[in-house]
């Protein structure tokens, strides 16, 4: 496809970022944000989608699994604090359901991190920057019999611009074991991963313009975590005459315990809203396929066969907390979630210009659900889908290849949610329970060509519907389904290497996005609002979805060779976007440019400082609209006299834009040593 795309990691270390999921920002039109300390997973966007921390963009890290399921933040949480950029060896990439071996969380894109399996030299690095950062850096490898071992540490500190320090602590470490290659050749990685932080929450613009607080202050300065993962994983493939094979198996332990407050006094008048979510997992899998190659009516052919396996055994907690003390519970579950995925691929070269791809994936998905406060959302759920794909490929003519894809794809919610019955905060409410799998459809054409010499350029025009779309939820601080959706959009990607120090990439991402039907009691309203007969409801304000960005833009240029001076400058946008259903609040746009110049010498020495905010632009890493109460506020005053809500309006807060800055203006200088 016109999208897909391989990045080395050679490449993604070149780049200058923040923390370590911005190495991501490589695949065009994906912008990676963080809204509350450094130790969360990242937010991401991508093709007119506020990803949250996951849940429609699948990535892997050595084919183990990085999205986690009925997570206690958000489903598809993908933490990449873990990963250590220097230890990645490629990135793949692909977008949209049109592959048969890829399954949830996949429909808009899905990324593979691979690692390396050796060093050239062993390294030791040390960075020092502005906001208390600091990190130090070690990594070797040795010929261990036939194969090589690769050991690499990572310790890091940063606090940040904010009043209350992030204080962040993180220590992470990696083992691998690897003989012969990635096709023919074994594989065994340990990682263990601790972190802890306080985080500034996103806060309201009022406090801010009120003189309240200060840009970089908090609302609640007890908001933060900690979080471990501890992950133990293999791979084996190999090549025979009838074509090759390849397994892999993981195991991860991983626990996060988080503390955030998103609406400060709006359901406590006196304690506030802080609440606790905690997440403790064993995570275990078991991936197989089977590549055959043969002919047709005597044309080139390649069958795949797969089967792909997962189980997640998870304790799940909520409750109220104040400064992380605890002071009642909200809701806690036991929940065991095992999928199976069986799929085919079926790949014809039907001339030298033409070659089609065929697949079908079919996905099985139960949970058993144990709620430890109220059994009538206690229960047991399964759901099955089959997916039908699509891919041709037309050229290349004249260095000019053109794509089809079309495919069906699909995510899964929560399974909390769909064994709910009852509201956990208010049992005599009744909920609807959710459904555990979603469908999703997409389709694109698209174009690559190389026919200027140094020039890679594609286009692509994608659609892509979703029965329900999955939405951040900011008094919850978590994610639920809501209605379907449609987006269609292209993307603009070019890549110039005029010379073999000089690189070049922009790119552009444009998307159209919006709910398809209405929410009938919302819809109700707005009609009777805005005059509209009852056929034209579906017309009506209110169908906008909150943060899907209309338009991303990057470019950046590096230049340097092996050895001697090196620099590069990369800049990325982010359009205004709504924030509401109705279009009454959007987001300002976003402009940010990252700088880097450094010297290597010729026995491995090698220095670098690094700009991040190079123009020390005022922007905001997210921004939302919600209500939310602050005690400063007057409608504070007046609705809690006496610490009791007496309507409506009171519980439903002051709607405002809640932010949170991008830092500003920041320095770091690496010295690192190959000995």
């Amino acid at each position: 496809m016109a999208s897909e795309m391989t990045f080395s990691g050679e490449a993604l270390n070149a780049r200058t970022f923040t923390r370590p999921g911005e190495a991501l920002e490589a695949v065009p039109g994906l912008i990676v944000t963080q809204h509350s300390g450094e130790g969360k997973a990242n937010q991401y966007f991508l093709r007119g989608y506020n990803l949250d921390h996951g849940t429609d963009l699948a990535i892997y890290v050595d084919d183990v699994p990085v999205n986690m399921r009925t997570h206690a933040h958000g489903q598809g949480y993908a933490d990449l604090n873990w990963l250590i950029p220097e230890t990645i060896g490629a990135m793949d990439v692909r977008k949209g359901p049109y592959f048969a071996d890829e399954g949830d969380f996949a429909s808009v894109g899905s990324i593979h991190i691979g690692l390396i399996d050796s060093t050239a030299k062993r390294l030791a690095q040390v960075t020092v920057g502005s906001f208390g950062y600091r990190r130090l850096l070690g990594m070797d490898s040795a010929k261990v019999g036939d194969g090589s071992l690769l050991v690499a540490g990572e310790l890091g500190t940063y606090n940040g611009p904010w009043v209350n320090p992030d204080d962040v602590k993180k220590l992470n470490g990696l083992v691998r074991y690897s003989q012969g290659t990635a096709t023919d050749g074994v594989s065994v990685t340990g990682m263990a991963y601790a972190n802890r932080w306080n985080s500034t929450d996103q806060v309201p613009q009022r406090a801010i313009t009120s003189g309240f607080l200060n840009r970089f202050g908090a609302e609640d300065p007890s908001d933060g975590g900690n979080t471990n993962r501890f992950a133990l994983s293999g791979r084996v493939a190999q090549s025979d005459d009838a074509g090759s094979w390849k397994a892999n198996a993981y195991v991860v332990k991983s626990q996060l315990d988080l503390f955030n407050n998103f609406t400060y006094f709006l359901s406590d008048p006196v304690l506030g809203d802080q609440f606790h979510q905690h997440d403790d997992r064993l995570m275990a899998g078991a991936n197989f396929s089977r590549t055959l190659d043969s002919s047709f009516a005597g044309l080139p052919m390649q069958t795949t066969f797969g089967l792909q396996s997962r189980y997640d055994a998870i304790d799940l907690a909520l409750s109220n907390t104040f400064q992380r003390s605890f002071l009642s519970n909200i809701r806690s579950d036991k929940v065991g979630e095992g999928s199976v995925g069986i799929y085919a691929e079926n790949t014809v070269r039907w001339t030298d210009w033409l070659r089609t791809t065929v697949g079908w994936r079919g996905d099985y998905y139960n949970a058993d659900v144990t709620s430890l406060f109220n059994s009538n959302n206690s229960g047991y759920v399964d759901a099955s889908l089959g997916s039908p794909k699509f891919r041709m490929v037309l050229g290349p003519f004249n260095q000019t290849e053109f794509f089809l894809g079309a495919g069906y794809g699909m995510h899964s919610n929560d399974a909390r949610g769909a064994t709910t019955t009852e509201d956990p905060s208010d049992p005599t409410t009744k909920l609807l329970p959710s459904p555990l799998l979603v469908r999703t459809r997409g389709a694109e054409v698209g174009v690559r060509s190389r026919i200027i010499p140094g020039l890679d350029s594609s286009f692509s025009l994608f659609i892509l519907d979703q029965d329900s779309e999955i939405l951040f939820s900011g008094d919850a601080g978590d994610t639920e389904a809501t209605r379907a959706s449609r987006r269609y959009g292209f993307e603009w990607t070019n890549h110039y290497r005029p010379r073999s120090w000089i690189d070049i990439d922009a790119d552009l991402a444009m998307t159209y996005a919006r709910f398809r039907g209405y929410d009938f009691d919302q819809a109700d309203v707005y009609a009777s609002l805005a005059g509209y007969p009852q056929a034209q409801i579906g017309n009506a304000p209110g169908n906008y979805i909150p943060n899907a960005p209309p338009m991303v833009a990057s470019a950046g240029i590096t230049l340097g060779e092996k050895t001697g001076w090196f620099g590069g400058l990369r800049w990325r946008y982010l359009a205004s976007s709504p924030l509401t259903e109705d279009y009454a609040f959007r987001s300002s746009a976003t402009s940010i440019f990252n700088g880097r110049l450094g010297y290597r010498a010729d026995n491995g020495w090698r220095i670098q400082l690094d700009v991040l905010n190079l123009l020390n632009a005022r922007a905001n890493q997210i921004t939302y609209a919600y209500g939310s109460m602050l005690k400063t506020d007057t409608l504070y005053n007046l609705c809690y006299p006496v610490q009791v809500a007496p309507s409506a309006v009171c519980r439903n807060g002051v709607t405002d834009y809640v932010l949170h800055p991008v830092e500003p203006l920041a320095f770091r200088v690496t010295i690192a040593g190959q000995f």
